[in-house]
């Protein structure tokens, strides 16, 4: 595989940044994540952060080389990380549950799948077109697809979600793939701090006319810019497919010569310290797993009966 990739975060108007991203990959996969830890509820740092550790190791376990099943691994990952986030609140005793969104990308051979929870986004964009973007998991898309807005005149606030990673139910998680890739496809993950303040227009303009290395930067300034005081933390990830005529500045990524056991990421396990790393214990990520395919063979079976 090849590709160029480029991220930031910025702080906004915020006290802290909750938000965080990063990518893993091995010779035939590759693995791009962002979560956005969710306000109003304790510890939002550590529940995207321990989102995106277990998405990466996950990922190092069964990416040898190449996932058999993308679309199974992103949302049997996707619950194991809420299962982890729910372990970790009743190891602290916290009255609440540390709660954050999630999207993630998995590029493998030419081909892309991807799944959120919440309304951190993906957008796919092609020369200057707009190919995909995920739907927000919010009260405001649900009603503007259902088309109760023209009915009822009532209008909700398009950041009150309905689903995330720590809530008290199952979290709905959206997948999906495979998209067959074009060379100089463009795939942008990012928090609502920027789609809340930049058009979808917007975005498919940048990405369409600059090299990411150009357009990310741009982007994120015009939603600081926007945002004003009290903007929401902005953070991007955008990967490029590669395409030779944009290249150069230094962010490509070629695959080809790594090993078979080769695993390389940006996702820090230590990030938040070593309480965060006891917090990924191997054994309950197992046990999670474990769960997951109890429960989808206990679903297969009474279909058939």
């Amino acid at each position: 595989m090849k590709f160029s990739v480029y991220q930031i975060s910025r702080k906004g108007g915020r006290e802290k940044n909750e938000d965080r991203m990063g990518y893993c990959y091995t010779r035939d996969s590759g693995l791009f994540a962002l979560a956005d830890g969710m306000g109003g509820h304790p510890e939002g740092e550590v529940a995207s952060q321990l989102a995106l550790q277990t998405l990466a190791a996950l990922f190092q376990r069964n990416a040898k080389t190449a996932l058999k099943d993308p679309k199974r691994f992103l949302t049997d990952t996707l619950i194991t990380g809420h299962h982890q986030l729910l372990r970790y609140a009743t190891q602290k005793a916290l009255i609440d549950t540390p709660r954050t969104t999630v999207v993630a990308c998995l590029l493998q051979g030419n081909e892309a799948y991807w799944a959120h929870c919440g309304d951190s986004r993906l957008y796919l964009v092609r020369g200057d077109k707009l190919v995909a973007r995920t739907r927000d998991h919010s009260y405001s898309e649900l009603q503007e697809a259902q088309g109760d807005l023209a009915q009822n005149g009532e209008r909700f606030n398009r950041n009150v979600l309905f689903t995330c990673l720590g809530s008290p139910g199952k979290p709905v998680i959206d997948t999906v793939g495979p998209v067959l890739l074009q060379s100089g496809d463009c795939i942008l993950l990012c928090s609502d701090g920027l789609w809340d303040n930049v058009s979808d227009e917007t975005v498919v303009e940048q990405l369409a006319e600059h090299p990411i290395s150009d357009a990310v930067p741009e982007l994120v300034e015009r939603a600081l810019r926007t945002g004003g005081p009290k903007c929401d933390n902005v953070t991007v990830l955008a990967v490029e497919w590669e395409s030779a005529e944009r290249t150069g500045y230094g962010g490509g990524v070629s695959t080809q010569s790594l090993g078979g056991g080769v695993f390389a990421s940006t996702i820090q396990a230590s990030m938040l310290g070593d309480e965060m790393s006891d917090a990924l214990d191997e054994a309950e990520i197992e046990q999670a797993i474990k769960e997951i395919n109890d429960a989808i063979q206990k679903s297969a079976q009474s279909k058939r009966v």
